[in-house]
């Protein structure tokens, strides 16, 4: 039988470390090589390497910085559906030839926004190598959800916590923002017609925006109130108000009112994922890789919307909450 023969000669690409994909994901995805460094856990000057190597790499430069980080460059650009795809699928494969079928339960809390997105993805994905598990799913705000988990009902939270360092998980940066519906433009009216959450839900959160319009001089008053994201949504939708929003929530026909329209972030809030030491089973933890792959996949912000994120990730009113209904 012939011997089947591989060449490794000189012509052959210099492969890509998936670490660096990882890394470069990181930077991409919140514009800061500090904030990068918390969610892969290494040093700033780890970060910095790794992305020079990847550049090395590449052969060519990936980021440009800027007064308020940096920002992806063509190049870069071309990089970053491809990284986020290999990621996935390493990251898919390897849960699929490591993980043996397990049973059991396990139990979820989750924000509202993320029950039509992420967690299907998340949930198709550990059906299809777990089918034995029985799981439970809670769509609640990110503090009844907290609660939850202190209390022991359920193993797994998703949930907002403020911007800047955390010693939690980070899946992603979702900034908190002023949302309008151009069709309508509330965001013209005066006072401005602004929607909020009821006290019990988000009441803190609906206080830091407020600071955040008085701090810019802008007047305001309450034309709607929710006890859900959705029901902002909607006050925004309908041209009656504008509403403090997670920057991944804003629907079709409306968008972000920025620095140029003359508001500002209202917080840089970063989506983690928490467990209960106690809790922790082979289940759990195989439910929380799910979850990870699942933050990872999905085209959150592509495009161009990925480039305004990395360019004003970092420009905020200077306040920090959890909103209150995710």
């Amino acid at each position: 039988m012939a011997a089947i023969r591989f060449s490794y000669g000189a012509s052959m690409v210099n492969p890509l470390d998936s670490d660096l994909l990882r890394t470069f994901l990181a930077v991409a995805d919140t514009g800061n090589v500090t904030r990068a460094a918390d969610i892969v856990r290494r040093t700033q000057s780890a970060v910095s390497m790794q992305i020079r190597k990847l550049e090395e790499l590449i052969g060519s430069a990936l980021f440009e910085r800027h007064s308020r980080g940096v920002i992806l460059t063509d190049e870069g650009r071309r990089l970053v559906d491809n990284a986020r795809r290999i990621v996935t699928l390493l990251d898919d494969t390897a849960a699929a030839m490591r993980s043996p079928a397990l049973d059991g339960s396990v139990r979820i809390g989750i924000s509202e926004e993320y029950i039509n997105s992420t967690l299907p993805k998340a949930l198709g994905a550990f059906a299809a190598i777990h089918p034995g598990v029985e799981v439970t799913v809670r769509q609640d705000t990110s503090m009844s959800n907290t609660a939850a988990l202190a209390a022991g009902e359920i193993d797994i939270a998703v949930v907002f916590e403020p911007g800047g360092r955390t010693r939690s998980e980070v899946l992603m940066v979702n900034p908190t923002v002023w949302v309008t519906c151009d069709q309508h433009g509330a965001h013209q009216r005066q006072p401005l017609p602004i929607a909020t959450y009821t006290y019990a839900e988000g009441g803190w959160c609906d206080d830091l925006a407020l600071r955040s319009l008085k701090a810019r001089g802008l007047e305001c008053r309450i034309a709607y109130v929710s006890r859900t994201s959705g029901g902002l949504i909607a006050a925004v939708l309908s041209g009656l108000a504008i509403a403090p929003l997670s920057r991944s929530s804003i629907p079709a026909g409306c968008r972000e009112l920025t620095e140029e329209d003359g508001f500002g972030i209202i917080d840089m809030s970063n989506v983690v994922l928490r467990t209960r030491r106690e809790n922790r089973s082979p289940t759990v933890n195989a439910m929380a890789d799910a979850i990870r792959r699942a933050f990872r996949a999905p085209a959150r912000l592509e495009g161009a919307e990925q480039e305004k994120e990395e360019a004003r990730s970092t420009t905020t009113d200077g306040f920090f909450t959890i909103p209150g209904t995710y």
